[in-house]
């Protein structure tokens, strides 16, 4: 893997230098877009609005808008903002983890520590597995200032990137039905989850649709035809709610015998 941001986690005035790795990669097919004529590729070209040329990427940079004229920024620009914020993640405290809605979590990244930062490294991680807790803080990656919190996952350290409040957007425009759910559908829809409940296990759950696609891909590539299953989603009327909750119950039931 290649690091894609070093510097170092501030805990109090212990400075731990590491590595950041992203933590996450794609399940999805890489699929490329093509002419629908002739089946060639399509390039994307960065062009000059005024001279209507292609620009090199040496040749780009990056602006401000202000009173009709740009402000030019360069890399050392944005380095020299927050030249502290650009290599440090200092944590400002630490929380419970649970107490943060998943709402706020956005991408993690594995940490790994510089040679001289591993014992260091490891007191941070035990102390956090000990007590629950997880550090908040906050750093700049490519222009952009990023809250995140430092859990222990495994034998390792995690920064999570987490969203600020005034990133998320505000519910009110969202139309909700008015007043609560009644006492015998709600008692029903309970017993229905305690029948689903089991232990979290996330090696059971896959992405299947991307197995699926590449059979229809493989199928396509040999010349076969292939038949579009047939699907209707059938919307039930709210005074069905307990005949359907009564159903799923007995549904569940076989399942589970």
């Amino acid at each position: 893997m290649k690091a894609i941001w070093t510097g170092a986690i501030g805990f109090g005035l212990v400075n731990i230098p590491i590595k950041m790795y992203s933590a996450i990669q794609g399940s999805e097919l890489d699929l490329d877009m093509l002419d629908k004529k002739d089946h060639s590729n399509i390039k994307f070209q960065r062009i000059n609005e005024k001279t209507g040329k292609v620009v090199q990427w040496a040749n780009i940079v990056k602006g401000y808008k202000m009173e009709d004229k740009y402000v030019v920024l360069s890399d050392e620009d944005f380095a020299k903002a927050s030249p502290q914020k650009s290599k440090l993640i200092e944590i400002e405290e630490f929380v419970d983890a649970g107490e943060i809605d998943s709402v706020y979590y956005e991408t993690p990244y594995y940490l790994e520590p510089e040679k001289t930062g591993g014992k260091a490294y490891v007191l941070l991680r035990d102390a956090l597995k000990k007590s629950g807790k997880a550090g908040l803080g906050r750093y700049v990656m490519r222009t952009k200032e990023s809250l995140c919190m430092i859990k222990p996952y495994k034998d390792i350290l995690i920064v999570n990137k987490i969203r600020f409040q005034q990133e998320i957007r505000d519910i009110d425009e969202i139309k909700i039905p008015a007043g609560d759910g009644k006492a015998a559908e709600v008692k029903m829809a309970m017993e229905l989850i305690n029948q689903l409940t089991g232990k979290f296990d996330i090696s059971k759950y896959k992405d299947t649709y991307t197995d699926e696609l590449m059979k229809l891909i493989k199928a396509k590539a040999k010349g076969k035809k292939i038949a579009a299953p047939t699907m209707r989603v059938v919307h039930s009327r709210t005074k069905d709610l307990m005949s359907q909750l009564k159903a799923s119950l007995q549904t569940g039931k076989r399942k589970a015998s």
